[in-house]
């Protein structure tokens, strides 16, 4: 076994003592001269005695730019963007829904396209009434929301013998002055007037469509109106269905002579 380099420089110094001591107590030239050797070899030793490398401890491993700066707790948290991905794809079906109805312009605009507007009445025309009805029940059906379609027709005076159609401007007057910004009114190409009813039960387009007669009424004297009114969902799901159920409605009214609003039956 190798002795380490310390233990074998303390083995030659004590040597060297001993023998220096020996040498003054004997008064020996040859102890002496052993101790000087004794005490050259201890400082060729020390001289070349290797440097020792200092100790030192593990450096903890370095962490890369994504630990400095958090990043890997930013990759493990999970993200659930599912609600947002639900979210994202139901704004995108409302948009397409209700583009068609959003893009077409306001009635009252005089730049308004004479294709989309009755020049009569100042209302929508009964291509834009198909395609408003479409979105607004597209828009029902996500959001669990009545919609109402009321169909009116109007004549001057009391129902006689002689019926007097009145200017369509009043009747449109009348309904602009009575419905909401969020309803739509349109005249259709037979010369029926039909709304649009938002979030509106059968009960509340009842009331709407009376409000509207009497409004005509103050406004232009005695007039007669005949309305029919479906609901949905009550009455239909899809919009051909809700319109002919309206139909039907205003048909059965038109056989009083007197004013009347009727309601179409459940099926």
């Amino acid at each position: 076994m190798t002795l380490p380099h310390r233990y074998i420089s303390l083995a030659i110094g004590i040597t060297g003592a001993v023998l220096g001591a020996s040498a003054v107590a004997l008064e020996s030239v040859w102890l002496g001269a052993a101790a000087g050797l004794a005490a050259l070899v201890l400082g060729i030793l020390a001289v070349i005695r290797p440097p020792v490398a200092p100790t030192t401890s593990p450096s903890p491993p370095v962490a890369d730019d994504a630990s400095d700066l958090g990043l890997g707790a930013v990759v493990a948290i999970p993200v659930d963007l599912d609600p947002a991905h639900r979210r994202i794809t139901d704004l995108e079906a409302e948009v397409t829904a209700l583009s068609d109805a959003a893009t077409l312009p306001n009635p009252r605009d005089d730049r308004t396209a004479p294709t989309l507007t009755d020049g009569p009445s100042g209302l929508f025309t009964e291509t834009y009434f198909h395609v408003a009805l479409e979105s607004r029940l597209a828009a029902a059906r996500r959001h669990l929301r009545p919609v109402a379609v009321t169909l009116m027709r109007s004549v001057e005076g009391p129902p006689g013998d002689t019926v007097v159609a009145p200017p369509p401007n009043r009747l449109a007057e009348a309904i602009r002055e009575t419905i909401r910004e969020a309803d739509i009114a349109c005249r259709l190409d037979d010369g029926t007037f039909a709304v649009v009813l938002e979030d509106t039960p059968e009960n509340g387009a009842v009331w709407t469509t009376e409000r509207i007669r009497r409004n005509l009424v103050s406004r232009h004297g005695t007039h007669t109106l005949w309305a029919g009114i479906a609901c949905y969902p009550a009455h239909a799901f899809a919009s051909d269905d809700l319109y002919r159920q309206a139909t039907q409605a205003l048909t059965a009214a038109q056989d009083w002579r007197q004013d009347r609003i009727e309601v179409a039956l459940s099926d």
